[in-house]
């Protein structure tokens, strides 16, 4: 499966890239953690708690920056052997342009699965236990974040909110306020709550107080609700639904469409993990005819500016496609025909120009 010549241009390919990676990571890790001093003071949170909450949440920008890296991976391996005419000498020597395309796919696949089993396994978990921490130093150890969505103590009342929103916009809200014999007295339902002024408001809600005689339900157009957390706590703790693994995006797919909620920017964060693997092995292949193209003439600070332009283009374009389909409400499965279709045209413009 893996000749003498596919194993050293994948070793080449697969060693650059892990540099690139390591350090887009820091970077963004470092980023990351001057956000996470900001909360320092907040509620509970140490210069220890935010320097765990960064190193925690590090893995996560493995995939999110890993077609990025494998370009400039790629253009950085393959360049060093095309400035040592190593290329050359193996195109001489029998080794086709398909073939060098062939070790690419090899190693690509190779680093795909790494990559895909190491953010779909460890990052989520790594996350998970990072927004717990956050969240229980922020909001104390009464309020936690679930599939189920938020849940917080006040007093006697147990408070579940399915979407945080933005922090400031909450929708469908329910309130279970219990007695001093810890029996239900009365649950509150609200469609959506608004932070205004100081204080919240519910709005369209629907009540059920239960007593001796029985059940009582009345509905209210909206309330004032003396909620005690403020929405800058609260944007904190919202789970991005790019932290999640493939299969918990499924589920909570399946679960807002049951409760007839927009699953919109869950169904964007689906499609994106859907497309980065083929993203990063066109990335992968659009290194080479740029190598070839250029060959040695080309030094590698010029490598890396082409790299991180492309990659730029890359991440602006899937970013723009994203937001087209939130604002428009388009399937985001269109997101990845035409990202496919970007770089199907691209990759076969430049493979005509390679001789």
């Amino acid at each position: 499966m893996f000749g003498i010549l596919d194993r050293y241009i994948g070793w080449t390919i697969a060693r650059s890239s892990a540099m690139t990676i390591l350090v887009l990571v820091i970077l963004l890790s470092f980023v990351n953690l001057v956000e996470e001093l900001e909360q320092v003071n907040h509620g509970g949170i140490t210069m220890g708690d935010a320097l765990l909450v960064a190193l925690l949440t590090a893995p996560r920008y493995l995939f999110e920056v890993f077609p990025v890296a494998a370009l400039l991976g790629s253009l950085l391996g393959l360049g060093g052997l095309a400035t040592r005419s190593e290329l050359v000498a193996m195109r001489t020597a029998g080794f086709s342009l398909g073939h060098i395309m062939l070790a690419v796919l090899k190693v690509g696949v190779l680093m795909v699965l790494v990559v895909i089993v190491f953010s779909e396994f460890l990052a989520p978990s790594a996350e998970q236990y990072a927004q717990e921490l956050r969240t229980g130093r922020l909001l104390g150890q009464q309020a936690l974040t679930s599939r189920y969505g938020f849940w917080a103590r006040d007093e006697q009342a147990f408070i579940n909110i399915r979407s945080l929103g933005d922090g400031r916009h909450l929708r469908d809200i329910t309130i279970y306020e219990f007695d001093g014999d810890d029996r239900l007295s009365l649950t509150t339902h609200a469609t959506r709550a608004g932070y205004e002024g100081d204080h919240w408001v519910l709005r369209n809600i629907v009540q059920s107080e239960l007593g001796e005689s029985g059940v009582q339900i009345r509905s209210l157009a909206s309330m004032r609700w003396d909620f005690p957390l403020d929405p800058a706590l609260l944007s904190a703790v919202v789970v991005r639904p790019t932290m999640l693994p493939l299969w918990e995006l499924a589920d909570y797919i399946a679960l807002m469409r049951e409760n007839a909620q927009s699953a919109i920017d869950y169904e964007v964060a689906f499609w994106l993990k859907i497309i980065n693997p083929f993203a990063t092995l066109g990335m992968l292949f659009l290194a080479v005819p740029f190598v070839l193209r250029a060959g040695r003439n080309v030094g590698v600070g010029q490598r890396i500016f082409l790299g991180a332009v492309v990659g730029a283009v890359f991440f602006l374009l899937t970013r723009a496609l994203s937001y087209v389909v939130v604002v428009y409400r388009i399937n985001p499965a269109v997101t990845a025909v035409v990202l496919a279709c970007v770089f199907l045209a691209l990759l076969l413009l430049l493979l005509q120009r390679v001789r």
